[in-house]
């Protein structure tokens, strides 16, 4: 941890995949006596993060961030039982430093409001209960009461340029005069609501200041301008920032939203000696310029070894000399490498199962009695696996990746000082189900007149949203918003019957018109765990489950409890990515949609109070 004490100091545990969604680079830690920042990968040791292999991601990556990104790593991970709990494992973690700077004495008749750096509390280390360093108010308290904890400031300042700083105390309690000669400020609440009417700044001087004068737009006059501060990475912006400080509760779900790109590991081979191989091409291609024996020599040394050395070196270095040959005599389009969703569909619609220790499907001989008319097919994903690389975050207001660009409507801050040469990323193992629809079913849909006037309202509504916010409109397309709403409706309906929560199940969506259309969604859920999930999700797939939840999925989403408000909704009115859709049919959390609940409407899927005619499923 970075702070007043110059060594490094452990102060608690995060799980890996919570540095990429929750408490990621830029982040406030919530930790039990501190407020932390994860800092900036100038302060990571690459050496002690783990290198993973994934060459689809890493090359949209290097589209996102730049070509000098070489690698993706995972989170350093310490030891299951240490025993020294003075060894090297301390030093082997993620980086933070104290944030926010200011901390207030917890006792009541002080609540003395001061710097972290300013001597008056001091930091009490635990090294064998690290969630239990603190710092304490020395001089508070008295003979035999013990020495109150410090806590951290309840209010920061942000702005959408990712920046945030100190809450400016000193400056606010004066009224942004010359403030007095030693200015020593307290913290004080006043009633039991917590609202910031009740909360006052005041100072030796006498100044006071209730915490509402900092809130809304009256707020950002109170306050002075941006400093372009990203504690992360402990810099400021040179010319300062043109956007108006916020102020922000500590905590607030607004404070950190991570922007990433996320793949699924898909399979290159039927053989898993060759697809070991492709997926560590970037390790073993250099030996295919080294004569065979010096190679095989070679090859226990390099980082993908354990896992390849159960084939033996003299299979490892056929498959080897192989690839090399066909990468010789084949160039992939470029573009390739930087479609995600094309490859994954291609992998789902194949006609054969697939075995491998990552992408596991059986496909399902017959669809559930109701839905031959307009479902193709269905796959189990028995396992797959999820690898997602952070490549920025933002604040205050989330990213809104529009679907199949690589275009976000907010600025992001950066991971580093400096371009960065990795990220981190997560992998995941789970299951899944993956439905495909009938594409001419789903083609002749799309040419109906009330589909056409019911995409002209939405496309107009799309339309505004992206003006409104300085970027280019780029449509989906009426198949993604039917799509991605039967993706919900079934979400909704599995979880009532799989075991796992709504927030659980994820969504990915193929929806593409034209030469080559795709028309399916994959729904699944994922877990940290080696081991990947327990199976609950995939079982719905059989046909004898699924038939009945797809019929009772559809006959929920008629009605609206909402309705007729929800089902009348006119997204042009205030510029809505969104239909027929609201918190109580179809909205879904945040872990479990790609879209942030935009491109929604019951409407395409089924007849409301409000429209029967352009349903795909009357």
């Amino acid at each position: 941890m970075n702070s007043p004490a110059t060594e490094a100091l452990r102060v608690g545990e995060l799980r890996p995949s919570q540095l990429l969604h929750t408490y990621g680079i830029g982040a406030v830690t919530d930790l039990p006596n501190l407020s932390t920042m994860v800092m900036g990968l100038d302060e990571w040791d690459p050496v002690r993060a783990g290198a993973l292999t994934e060459d689809r991601l890493l090359a949209a990556v290097r589209r996102r961030l730049g070509g000098q990104v070489a690698a993706l790593r995972t989170p350093p991970r310490l030891p299951e039982n240490p025993a020294d709990p003075y060894g090297d494992w301390t030093r082997t973690g993620v980086p933070v430093g104290l944030f926010p700077r200011w901390l207030r004495c917890s006792r009541e008749r002080c609540n003395q409001l001061a710097p972290a750096s300013g001597g008056l509390f001091q930091l009490r280390k635990n090294l064998y209960r690290p969630e239990k360093t603190k710092y304490v108010h020395t001089n508070c308290g008295g003979p035999g009461k013990g020495q109150p904890t410090a806590l951290p400031a309840r209010f920061l300042v942000a702005c959408q340029n990712g920046h945030m700083d100190d809450f400016p105390w000193v400056y606010f309690v004066h009224k942004g005069g010359t403030p007095c000669a030693n200015p020593t400020l307290s913290l004080t609440e006043s009633g039991t609501t917590g609202e910031a009417a009740n909360v006052f700044v005041r100072c030796v001087c006498k100044a006071v200041r209730s915490m509402a004068d900092a809130l809304g737009q009256a707020g950002e006059r109170n306050l002075p301008a941006c400093r372009g501060h990203h504690p992360h990475l402990g810099t400021f912006a040179p010319n300062g920032c043109p956007e108006h400080a916020r102020t922000m509760v500590l905590g607030a779900t607004n404070s950190w939203f991570a922007t990433q790109l996320r793949v699924f590991s898909i399979p290159r081979a039927e053989e898993p000696l060759i697809q070991a191989v492709k997926e560590h091409w970037s390790l073993l291609s250099p030996l295919a310029a080294v004569p065979a024996d010096a190679a095989k020599m070679l090859l226990p040394t390099q980082a993908c070894w354990p896992e390849l050395e159960q084939y033996g070196a003299d299979a490892v270095w056929t498959a080897v000399a192989k690839e090399a040959r066909a990468a010789a005599a084949d160039q992939d389009d470029e573009d390739e490498e930087f479609d995600l969703i094309t490859p994954e569909w291609r992998a789902f619609t194949h006609p054969r199962d697939h075995s491998l220790p990552d992408f596991t499907t059986v496909r399902e001989r017959r669809v559930p009695d109701g839905t031959a008319d307009w479902l193709d097919s269905v796959v189990l994903v028995h396992r797959l696996r999820e690898v997602s690389a952070l490549t920025g975050f933002t604040r205050i207001e989330a990213p809104e990746w529009l679907p199949e660009e690589e275009v976000c409507t907010v600025s992001g801050a950066p991971l580093s000082r400096h371009d960065p040469t990795w990220v981190p990323c997560a992998e995941l193992r789970g299951e899944g189900v993956f439905l495909a629809l009938k594409e001419r079913q789903l083609s002749e849909w799309e040419q109906q007149d009330a589909v056409r006037a019911r995409e002209q309202i939405l496309r107009t509504a799309h339309q505004d949203w992206c003006v409104a916010r300085g970027v280019v409109p780029r449509w989906p397309g009426i198949r993604y918003v039917l799509l991605h709403t039967l993706a919900h409706v079934l979400i909704r309906q599995f979880a009532l019957e799989c075991g796992y929560g709504a927030s659980g199940i994820a969504e990915r969506v193929y929806a593409r018109s034209g030469p080559d259309p795709m028309s399916g969604i994959l729904l699944y859920t994922a877990a940290p765990d080696s081991e990947g999930t327990l199976g609950g999700l995939v079982s719905l797939g059989r046909s004898d489950r699924l038939g009945p939840a797809v019929a009772q999925a559809l006959e929920e989403a008629r009605l609206c409890s909402s309705d007729p408000m929800c089902a009348e909704h006119d997204p042009r009115i205030h510029a809505r990515l969104h239909g027929a859709a609201c918190h109580a049919c179809l909205f879904a959390a945040e872990t479990s949609c790609e879209r942030g609940n935009h491109y929604l409407d019951r409407a395409l899927l089924v007849e409301t109070l409000a429209d029967d005619k352009c349903a795909f499923r009357p």
